[in-house]
């Protein structure tokens, strides 16, 4: 290829990155407006708890009807649990898949962990509801609940952390994998005190795309417990309400348009609480990474 044909070359793609990076700010641009051209008229106190003092329901000593603190109360209970149960499992599991298991081995779990992230979450919600039904067959009584969700969400976001792991151990360099290993270090504290601090960084990338992954999941949720009216959550084995199952219920069942109208709030809420918990994650791996850094 002549000189004159790399140039070009190089001028489309440069183009075209850039063209794709301003098409998906703009499809950006364009959904957040749409919520707020929508939904702003709706947002103040009033949709969050609505007649019910603010302070009394935060302290739970009033019940909320018609606000969406119990939605927000059982979303943010439904990711800390989701990802507490996936987080141990998901971390292990990769360092098993980056320092212990072999060649063979490998690239079998591999496999499995892709075609479960390619599961579609649906299935992930039927095979929950699928073990609530063995769980009441053998404990009457039992039903659909929180904790039904949370596992099937787990199950569901497993593989992003398995995969984030083992990648984020395997790029480590090899000079700073035999350091500690030099030094008369076992192979769990190499993996304890050297890698896995290294690997922070992008473990915690792992559990923040798993905090977006439960946090807006409708289908999952819709067969292990949701429910539209339940109250904030008073154990892990009662029903609950959520803000994608609200925006859904609103959405396909609207009387009028301010109803449909307080669905495009409880979008704009739902945003808000994600991007809480994405700064509260980002804050939690920089501050994670400056003291590997400062400590190495």
């Amino acid at each position: 290829m002549s000189e004159k044909a790399l140039k070009w070359t190089d001028r489309a793609v440069v183009v075209f990155a850039w063209s794709s990076a301003i098409i998906l700010i703009c499809a950006l641009f364009l959904l957040i407006g749409s919520l707020l051209k929508n939904g702003w008229q709706t947002l103040g106190l009033d949709l969050i708890f609505g007649n019910a003092p603010p302070l009394d329901a935060i302290l739970l000593k009033r019940r909320v009807f018609g606000g969406l603190f119990p939605a927000i109360a059982g979303t943010l209970l439904l990711v800390v649990l989701s990802v507490s149960l996936a987080v141990p499992i998901g971390v292990c599991a990769g360092v098993y898949m980056s320092e212990y298991a072999s060649a063979g081995l490998r690239r079998i779990l591999g496999l499995c962990f892709d075609i479960l992230a390619g599961v579609p979450s649906i299935v992930v919600g039927l095979f929950g509801f699928s073990g609530a039904i063995i769980l009441h067959r053998i404990f009457d009584g039992f039903r659909p609940c929180l904790a039904v969700s949370a596992a099937s969400l787990a199950i569901l976001v497993l593989p992003y952390l398995v995969r984030t792991t083992q990648t984020s151990m395997q790029g480590i360099s090899p000079g700073l994998r035999i350091t500690a290993l030099a030094l008369g270090a076992s192979k769990m504290q190499n993996i304890v005190y050297v890698l896995l601090p290294r690997s922070m960084s992008g473990i915690l990338s792992g559990i923040v795309l798993a905090i977006g992954r439960c946090a807006e999941d409708t289908a999952v949720i819709m067969l292990t417990g949701v429910v539209a009216t339940a109250g904030v959550p008073g154990s892990l084995f009662g029903q609950y309400e959520a803000l994608p199952f609200y925006i859904y219920y609103i959405s396909s069942q609207y009387t009028d348009q301010a109803e449909l109208m307080t669905g495009y709030g409880a979008s704009i809420i739902l945003l808000c609480v994600c991007l809480a918990l994405f700064l509260i994650a980002l804050g939690v791996r920089k501050g994670l990474s400056h003291q590997v850094f400062y400590r190495i």
